[in-house]
């Protein structure tokens, strides 16, 4: 498919506010795409439709070209989670939980492909340790881990750094480019750190109010708007949206 991801017109309301508002975007294979914005600009939401954890009001939602609404559990096959604010079951171990998600999205040759990411992840010394007696680097390591079990199509990464010493969050972010880099899937991520943005993007996405107002290359696209760095780029977005609606690209 041409797309790993393609929204169309994504609309969600709550009550009278609308947190997202009509959005449209796509991800493609060997992507990394950022959505970016301030608190409140609609990114969770968003993130939380695309999981089929909560339904659009209206607007289209396909991942390797299957709509979610028609068929749910197809599309979830080709997509998995990670963030740091949703560590694994913290009462299994590291081994059990990748069982227990492996055994979840029907994967093949389980042990074997447990073995591989325990090695990839760097967790054998981790294997048999209750996930809720881990470090926070520890716990994102297995929570990624567990993310690569059905070798996803679309990867959603809700700050999957947040909160990880700058040594870990490298590790994380060298293995996120790598998996987009040997296959075919895509990467939807979101993170508020502007440096690990534009290091690992390939494109980002700024929303704002539940739009998206702007879209480009994370290391060009400051210049386009009068900015130095894609954090005043940022702030920007976040303290004055309808000035950069009206004066830019």
């Amino acid at each position: 498919m041409d797309e790993v991801l393609s929204v169309a017109q994504l609309g969600k309301s709550y009550g009278t506010t609308r947190a997202v508002d009509s959005i449209s975007f796509r991800v493609h294979p060997r992507e990394i795409v950022g959505l970016l914005g301030p608190n409140g600009a609609g990114k969770t939401t968003t993130i939380n439709m695309l999981l089929g954890v909560l339904e659009p009001d209206s607007g289209s939602i396909e991942v390797d070209g299957i709509s979610l609404s028609e068929g749910r559990s197809r599309s979830m096959s080709r997509t998995n989670f990670a963030a740091t604010y949703a560590p694994l079951p913290g009462n299994l171990t590291v081994v059990e939980n990748l069982r227990v998600f492996g055994l979840l999205y029907g994967v093949g040759d389980l042990s074997g492909t447990i073995d591989r990411l325990v090695e990839q992840f760097d967790l054998k010394a981790f294997c048999n340790t209750k996930c809720g007696a881990l470090s926070s680097g520890e716990q994102a390591r297995a929570a990624l881990a567990k993310a690569m079990l059905n070798s996803p199509r679309l990867l959603l990464l809700d700050e999957p750094t947040a909160s990880l010493d700058p040594a870990v969050a490298r590790e994380i972010r060298i293995i996120i480019r790598s998996f987009a880099a040997a296959g075919t899937g895509g990467v939807l991520w979101t993170s508020h750190n502007m440096y690990e943005v534009t290091d690992v993007c390939d494109r980002v996405l700024f929303m704002s109010h539940g739009k998206i107002l702007l879209e480009g290359n994370p290391r060009t696209l400051p210049a386009v708007h009068g900015k130095d760095s894609l954090e005043d780029l940022f702030v920007a977005v976040a303290r004055e949206p309808l000035s950069l609606r009206e004066g830019g690209a």
